[in-house]
């Protein structure tokens, strides 16, 4: 073999990997992450039914298929996304409509056909080489490892549409490398297209869904879409993230001293009587997202405000503006002249009490010296999937006990913490008992309040330092009163007509004698299992045609879990199926206990990836940054490991995966503590050691295993494939419903298995 067959891997490699992550980003702002979740978790099983083509039709393996195959991959990379867009999906109706069914399953086939040419590609190059698989093992990983980072920084610097197409060109220049001079021209004529189309990627990944306003200003990169838009009469702007989140940008006269310049308007929930309660309060705002958080806090008097918001965008926006300006098509609905957003703001963020930090809220309240009076938290919240790939959950560490023990503790001796949320709020009240009891604050129901504003449909959290006196109740957020009890009144603690209030209840009886009588999950969510977002019982599950498939599980519907099981009936109802196939042809075949050791390993490298991903989050902070690091770190280690997979005994092997394993599982919680106090450069430094043996040491079974399969690795290749989708979902099922330990430990008891039937087959 060559060094062409290796250089063709890796850019095969490099593409499906950048093409995972810059998908997940197309389809969560499109369709929102759990759908995401749902097509690209099936279309990723092609990669196993193209590696099962050849074993099921043996003229397929050919060298000249391969390069065909390559480029059929990438013409499918540059006509999916687009095809998808003008399809009209939505999910919503799913339900009720079989053409929307029949939209879905061409989306799915659509996405899938990219990863089916290349797993035939793969598997081919994989069959014909197999005697130096630890080289092309390595290449495929340290490919994906560089693809990780090719996706962020092309989505970065040329935006997501752009890149979407870009990604395609490696796969063409693997055809290229397998091409003679001639068939080099039809290649390099599909680099130019694909060039082309990223130029015109904005307009060929235009959404069909409406807008309530039109679009005044588009970013698109690895963190996030956003859209700017313009309310009427230009007062303020709006800020629509992945189209589900909202943020506000209100226009500011600069000046703090008048009445007029902020008003109750621009930042719906008034923290000036928090503020006001110190000579010279030092205010933080998690989540500053368009800053009326920061407007709010200077206006009331604020010494020192700390703007943490873990979109960088946002801060650069408010700060700097945007060197590329706004949509010109705007110009047709307003007018020609457009300010940037500081001169839209007086460049409220320049103002000296300000610090802009572009950071996690829960990384950057650790590692900071100092206390805060009042730290605020008005619908601090991220439904993104950021780009973690497919296999990954919106998790949410700012809404656990831990945080509000890590909220308490950042907490001057007279603070307040103030945390607004529509949804959450049964799990927030009993996450801050819980948190304060640990911490051994006495009598904590008496530092904490509840407050419903019917109008807003918003919830707030009041917790004090200080045991809470009911005077001060009566006007910390406004006045209640009669007149204005549909503005304002207290849930928790609650006068006598509404004691039977659900936050009076939990505070009461505590949450497991209320939480049968809810239609939602109102379990108190911890660093292990930080999925506050998942709310949805098994008990609400139904399919009424009239109702729409609502994306968010507030009201009890078990979506998330629903669309994990729909995987997992696919995958073993149909997939595994199609693998054993094979087996009623005749001539050689896998022995079912290769075929049980490959099935095994695919399982738990997915599983074990899916929990680092998510639980190094909390140490590095979940941005583009850390998924990056975990992600790529993975992926590199186990290319490397693959290099050297022959040196180690398979002993050796999965009894250093299960002692690492074991050790996260025991003392990752230590290691969050020791090194979170750090900047995140440090942070991110110690992921990557920390990660890094785990990774060297997986990515060794894999080879190994194909030394006893041979020429069969085509087919085992496609029992990896279809388990790791297997394993990524029933992981996903247990960590929403037990953590990360349960699931890193059902991973740690598998590995073990696999070794055992690795030793059982022959010496490693």
């Amino acid at each position: 073999m060559d060094r062409k067959q290796t250089y063709t891997v890796a850019l095969l490699s490099f593409s499906l990997l950048s093409l995972e992550l810059i998908w997940t980003r197309i389809l969560a702002a499109e369709f929102f992450y759990t759908f995401a979740f749902l097509v690209l978790s099936l279309a990723i099983l092609g990669l196993g039914l193209g590696a099962l083509t050849l074993r099921v039709i043996p003229k397929v393996d050919t060298m000249r298929s391969m390069r065909n195959s390559l480029l059929l991959g990438g013409v499918m990379i540059l006509l999916g996304p687009p095809l998808v867009y003008r399809l009209g999906m939505s999910f919503s109706t799913l339900t009720g409509s079989l053409a929307m069914l029949g939209k879905l399953i061409l989306v799915i086939l659509i996405l899938s056909s990219s990863f089916y040419f290349c797993g035939i590609a793969l598997a081919i190059l994989f069959k014909r080489f197999h005697t130096n698989i630890s080289n092309l093992y390595m290449a495929d990983l340290l490919g994906a490892g560089l693809g990780v980072i090719g996706a962020i920084v092309s989505m970065n610097i040329f935006s997501t549409p752009v890149a979407t197409f870009l990604v395609s060109i490696p796969i063409f220049m693997a055809a290229m490398l397998n091409s003679n001079r001639l068939l080099k021209l039809l290649p390099g004529i599909l680099v130019l297209l694909a060039i082309g189309a990223s130029y015109n990627g904005h307009s060929l990944l235009k959404s069909a869904k409406p807008e309530r306003l039109p679009s005044i200003y588009q970013h698109w990169d690895a963190m996030a879409q956003i859209k700017m838009f313009a309310y009427p009469g230009d007062e303020a702007r709006g800020m629509v993230i992945d189209n589900a989140a909202n943020t506000p940008v209100y226009g500011f006269d600069g000046d703090f001293s008048l009445p007029d310049s902020g008003s109750e308007d621009m930042w719906g929930i008034p923290a000036g009587d928090l503020i006001r309660q110190f000579e010279a309060c030092r205010f933080l705002s998690l989540g500053a997202g368009g800053g009326s958080d920061v407007i709010q806090a200077l206006v009331e008097g604020a010494a020192e405000v700390h703007a943490v918001e873990v979109n960088p965008w946002f801060n650069k926006m408010l700060t700097e503006g945007d060197p590329h300006g706004y949509l010109s098509s705007y110009t047709d609905t307003l007018s020609s002249e457009l300010v940037t957003l500081p001169e839209y703001t007086s460049h409220f963020y320049k103002d000296s009490r300000v610090t802009v930090v572009s950071e996690d809220a829960r990384a950057f309240i650790r590692r900071h010296p100092s206390h805060f009076d009042v730290i605020y938290s008005l619908s601090s919240n991220t439904f993104a999937a950021l780009a973690s790939g497919s296999f990954a959950l919106a998790e949410n560490y700012l809404f656990t006990t831990e945080a509000f023990q890590d909220y308490w503790i950042a907490l001057s001796d007279s603070g307040y913490l103030m945390m607004e949320h529509q949804f959450y709020m049964p799990r927030l009240v009993s996450e801050s008992l819980i948190a304060l009891d640990i911490l051994g604050v006495e009598k904590p129901k008496s530092h904490i309040a509840v407050y419903n504003l019917p109008q807003m449909r918003r919830k707030v959290l009041l917790l004090s330092k200080r045991p809470l006196e009911t005077d001060f109740l009566q006007v910390a957020l406004r006045d209640i009163t009669e007149e204005n009890y549909e503005d304002i009144h207290l849930v928790y603690p609650a006068v006598d007509s509404l004691k039977d209030n659900i936050y009076q209840r939990i505070v009461d009886l505590g949450w497991k004698e209320v939480a049968d009588s809810l239609a939602i999950d109102i379990s108190p969510n911890s660093d292990n299992r930080p999925f506050a977002a998942q709310m949805g019982l098994w008990k609400n599950l139904s399919f009424d045609k009239e109702a729409r498939l609502l994306p968010y599980e507030f009201r009890g519907f078990p979506l998330t879990k629903l669309i994990v099981v729909i995987i997992i009936m696919v995958v073993i109802l149909f997939i595994f199926p199609i693998t054993l196939i094979p087996y009623l042809k005749k001539g050689p075949s896998l022995s079912l206990s290769n075929y049980g050791y490959f099935a095994l390993i695919g399982f738990c490298y997915m599983a074990v990836e899916l929990i680092l991903m998510q639980q190094f989050t909390l140490l590095v902070g979940p941005s583009v940054y850390s998924v990056a690091a975990i992600l790529m770190t993975l992926l590199i280690s186990s290319g490397i490991g693959s290099r050297y997979s022959s040196t180690f005994e398979s002993k050796v092997v999965f009894l250093a995966i299960i002692a690492w394993i074991f050790l996260d599982i025991v003392l990752f919680r230590y290691i969050v503590f020791i090194f979170g106090n750090f900047g995140q450069g440090i942070r991110i430094v110690a992921t990557i050691l920390l990660v890094s043996p785990l990774g060297f040491f997986m990515g060794m079974p894999f080879p190994k295993g194909v030394r006893h399969v041979g020429p069969l690795v085509d087919w085992s290749f496609a029992v990896n494939g279809a388990a790791s989708v297997l394993g990524s979902t029933i992981t996903i099922l247990l960590v929403i419903s037990w953590g990360y330990s349960i699931g890193l430990g059902v991973a740690l008891i598998l590995y073990g298995a696999a070794g055992l039937l690795i030793r059982s087959n022959s010496p490693g």
